[in-house]
C-alpha cells in the first residue's frame, strides 16, 4: 500500500493538515489500512524533502496545512498511469508459513491448513456482508458517497482475495495428498530382495502393497516416510 501516493491525492483535492489526512485515507479505504498520525507526518517530510509537498499557510483553528506541488501533480499522475508492479511480490505470510511447514518436524501440515480455511471463509462472510451494508449506503446517496464508493470497491478486492486463497488451500491439499501417494509408490533403491513368498489369502493380503492409499499419517509431515520393502 502506497501510503505516499495515497496522500499525494489526498492534497490534490486541496491543502489538508495532518490528522485530516488520516481521517480521509482512513474513511477512503474502510479502516483497511489504518494510519497513525506518526506515520502522516514522517510520510509528509519525506514528500517535502523531495519537492512533493510543501507547507503553507494555517486553517481557522491554526493547524499547518500541506499542498500538492506541481512535481507533486506529476508524481500523481505517473503513479495513476502506471500498472502495479508484480515482479517483485509482496512477501505473504500464509505462503511463507505452508512453505516452512513442509518438512517441519512435528508440524501436521493438514490441520495448518483446515485451520487457515476455516479462518479464511470466516473473514469471505465477514466482508460480504459489509459489502451489502456499503451497497445499500451508494444506493442510498448518502453524504459521502465518494467514500463509500472507494470502500465498496476495496471491499470486493478483499472478497476476490479471500476467495483466490482459499481455492489456493484446496488446492495445496490436494497436491499434497498427490504428492504422498506418489511417494507411497515409488520403490526404494537398495539391494535385490530375497525370494519374495507365495502370494497371501484372506482379507488383509494387499495390506502391505506398495500401492495402497497413503493414510492420514502421510499428510502430518511432509515429505513422508519412504516404503519399506
Amino acid at each position: 500500500m502506497s501510503i505516499r501516493h495515497g496522500l499525494l491525492a489526498l492534497l490534490e483535492r486541496g491543502p489538508r493538515y495532518g490528522s485530516q489526512l488520516r481521517t480521509e485515507f482512513e474513511s477512503r479505504t474502510g479502516q483497511t489500512w489504518p494510519l497513525n498520525v506518526g506515520q502522516v507526518y514522517t510520510t509528509l517530510n519525506r514528500l517535502e524533502r523531495d519537492g512533493l509537498v510543501a507547507q503553507g499557510g494555517e486553517d481557522d483553528a491554526g493547524h499547518a496545512l500541506w499542498t500538492i506541488t506541481d512535481g507533486g501533480r506529476d508524481e500523481l499522475s505517473s503513479w495513476f498511469a502506471q500498472p502495479v508492479d508484480r515482479t517483485s511480490p509482496a512477501r505473504d505470510e500464509l505462503a511463507i508459513k505452508l512453505a516452512m511447514a513442509v518438512g517441519a518436524p512435528g508440524v501436521d501440515i493438514r490441520a495448518v491448513i483446515q485451520s487457515q480455511r476455516r479462518h479464511t471463509v470466516k473473514a469471505m462472510q465477514d466482508y460480504t456482508r459489509l459489502k451489502r451494508q456499503a451497497i445499500e449506503a451508494v444506493e442510498a446517496r448518502r453524504s459521502g458517497e465518494r467514500d463509500d464508493v472507494a470502500w465498496l470497491l476495496v471491499l470486493e478486492q478483499l472478497i476476490f482475495q479471500t476467495e483466490a486463497e482459499a481455492r489456493w488451500l484446496d488446492h495445496c491439499e490436494a497436491r499434497l495428498i498427490r504428492l504422498s501417494a506418489t511417494a507411497a509408490k515409488d520403490p526404494v533403491p537398495g539391494p535385490e530382495p530375497g525370494p519374495r513368498p507365495g502370494p497371501a489369502s484372506g482379507p488383509g493380503a494387499r495390506a502391505g502393497s506398495a500401492h495402497a492409499a497413503p493414510s492420514e499419517a502421510a499428510l502430518t509431515a511432509w515429505p513422508p516416510a519412504p516404503p519399506t520393502r
